[in-house]
């Protein structure tokens, strides 16, 4: 087991942020593993939230199974695996405070991102292009997964600009990354980050996660969360800056 208390004074916020997420916040997840990192180092995080990740994914894929564009999937599967691939790589070639820039990297784009797409609506740069291109997409979508479960800003810069329908939009994303989280658990494994002391971590913050994605349910449909998600943003820059700083530093 984890004893520290740090640990569990970021874990239970991160996680508590991942399960409004899946509960309807969508992008506040991104925070989590940013935040975990504080505590633990970045691998270590990853492969602790990747359990609660996939036990969360189950009621989505349940509820959206009915509603899924299989052709936007099969264009983007095959380059979500190599971009995992290569996550995978990179994580067991270079650093610990490597990886740390890379969460921070991310961190920062993806806050720049979403905030940016809130002010001016969602970029159109995959506009017109052909099918195939979705591969590209899936690599950049698979690596920044598999690296700091943030893939949603190159799949966004994808499917967005199709302008699919609610729930084909919803079943869509919850079926592609519940994959890509199943897909990275040989990754996580082969860098021996599955230890007993990181899936009991998980176990016990998984109740916190089932209850703050119940709570996200409730809440999306009662709480106006403009300024709350550009505050989230924010501080993922923040957390960003600060975690590329500590790894140059």
């Amino acid at each position: 087991m984890i004893h520290d208390p740090l640990f569990y004074a970021v874990a239970i916020p991160a996680v508590l942020l991942l399960g409004l997420s899946k509960g309807g916040f969508a992008g506040m997840g991104a925070l989590s593993l940013p935040m975990l990192t504080f505590a633990i180092p970045p691998l270590q995080a990853a492969a602790i939230l990747l359990p609660i990740l996939i036990a969360q994914d189950v009621v989505g894929v349940w509820a959206f199974r009915k509603t899924v564009d299989w052709r936007l999937i099969g264009w983007m599967m095959p380059g979500a695996i190599a971009g995992i691939l290569l996550g995978y790589l990179f994580a067991a070639n270079v650093s610990e405070g490597a990886v740390l820039g890379a969460v921070g990297a991310i961190s920062i784009l993806f806050g720049a991102y979403r905030l940016w797409a809130d002010r001016h609506g969602p970029a159109q740069l995959a506009k017109g292009l052909p099918d195939w291109l979705g591969a590209a997409f899936g690599v950049a979508s698979g690596f920044t997964s598999q690296i700091a479960h943030a893939g949603q800003p190159p799949f966004q810069l994808w499917v967005l600009p199709r302008r699919l329908p609610r729930d084909l939009l919803v079943g869509t994303t919850a079926i592609f990354f519940a994959a890509v989280n199943w897909i990275k658990v040989p990754a996580y494994l082969a860098l021996g980050q599955f230890t007993r002391e990181n899936l009991l971590a998980a176990a016990v913050l998984m109740p916190v996660a089932i209850i703050s994605t119940l709570a996200g349910v409730w809440l999306v449909r009662r709480v106006p969360a403009e300024r709350f998600y550009a505050a989230i943003y924010w501080l993922m820059i923040l957390v960003g800056l600060k975690l590329v700083w500590d790894a140059f530093a």
